[in-house]
């Protein structure tokens, strides 16, 4: 089966020097895979004009003529750049051309334009935002990570409807845990929206193991990590800190003087190993669950190789079905819990 993928290729920090190396190694590894590159048609050519001629084949250019800057308000941008590569980045996959779309452009108006385009699925309010941090077990798929920064009981539990959609598709785990990210694991803990949300998702179908804590997510205590944007996204940033500081410390440690050298070369494979282990770039790729299409926000500093890992997950998604077995589950999921009212 091709796969297409629709790429905003002008989104980002770096916009074309980044996102169109990324695509050409992503299609180098994947044979069956073709790509949309959406933006500016002179400056996509100029950089492609390089390219290997097989590969070259495989990539479509969509002109677009506007482009959504970092900080603009998504109302402005939603409003006025009809045209942007954001936007019709989106529209390929809601015509159909493309299968999926990924930008690392603006967030916001990034979730606003394509909950306008693809609209929401049935049974969901919001939009949030999923991704998957290292563990001690593996992964954790965390969510929202930054899309709701005010969340009601009942979108809670929509999120964790959704996370255990996603994570049963991409882990092919019928069950996964779900656990609610609070400050303790006491069902007293916590404000009263988290509060109403543990009894909701208590009287769910879920696998829900109850409140989590903040060093649970690395422990791989439970398989989906629910919160609310704000929460989400403070967790998020904060271990992208840390996982550099560590690197950081690490090379400052190993370069002091000729012996600590000496240490790192024979280290080196386990210090490679370790890097690969907490390295952003691996994990680059958050889905914007629970519209009507697959879209995925690379994080917009990405470098080549963390851009290419949001294109795979992306490409995964596609292949694995995921939407269509969200749409089933969260139907099934939705239907079950729809008569546990809030308290």
């Amino acid at each position: 089966m091709t796969i297409t993928v629709s790429i905003d290729a002008m989104g980002g920090d770096h916009g074309p020097s980044v996102t169109i190396p990324a695509t050409l190694s992503f299609l180098g590894k994947h044979s069956s895979a073709r790509a949309l590159l959406v933006g500016d048609q002179r400056q996509i050519e100029a950089i492609l004009a390089r390219a290997d001629s097989a590969i070259r084949g495989r990539i479509e250019i969509v002109h677009a003529s506007e482009v959504v800057g970092m900080d603009e308000p998504p109302a402005s941008a939603l409003k006025n750049k009809k045209d942007s590569s954001m936007r019709v980045a989106i529209n390929q996959v809601k015509s159909g051309q493309a299968q999926a779309c990924v930008s690392a452009g603006n967030t916001g108006a990034l979730m606003a334009t394509a909950r306008f385009v693809l609209k929401m699925l049935p049974g969901i309010d919001r939009p949030a935002i999923a991704s998957s941090l290292p563990s001690q077990t593996g992964e954790t798929l965390m969510l929202d990570l930054g899309a709701n920064v005010d969340c009601t009981a009942e979108h809670l539990r929509q999120f964790a409807i959704m996370g255990a959609a996603l994570e049963s598709a991409l882990r092919h785990d019928p069950n996964p845990k779900i656990g609610l990210l609070n400050i303790g694991e006491e069902e007293i803990k916590g404000n009263e929206i988290v509060k109403q949300a543990a009894e909701l998702l208590r009287a769910s179908d879920l696998n829900f193991i109850g409140n989590v804590e903040g060093n649970d997510i690395y422990k791989g205590t439970a398989d989906v990590v629910v919160c609310d944007g704000f929460v989400g996204n403070v967790a998020l940033k904060t271990s992208e800190g840390l996982a550099k500081m560590l690197v950081d410390f690490l090379k400052e440690a190993f370069n002091r003087n000729v012996f600590t050298k000496m240490a790192a070369a024979i280290a080196m494979p386990a210090l490679r190993n370790f890097k690969n282990r907490i390295d952003p770039r691996l994990y680059n790729g958050a889905t914007l669950i629970g519209l009507r299409g697959v879209v995925l926000k690379s994080h917009g500093s990405a470098d080549a190789l963390s851009f290419e890992t949001a294109i795979t997950k992306a490409y995964v998604e596609v292949e694995e079905n995921v939407l269509e077995k969200i749409t089933e589950r969260i139907a099934r999921l939705h239907a079950a819990s729809s008569t546990s009212p809030i308290p």
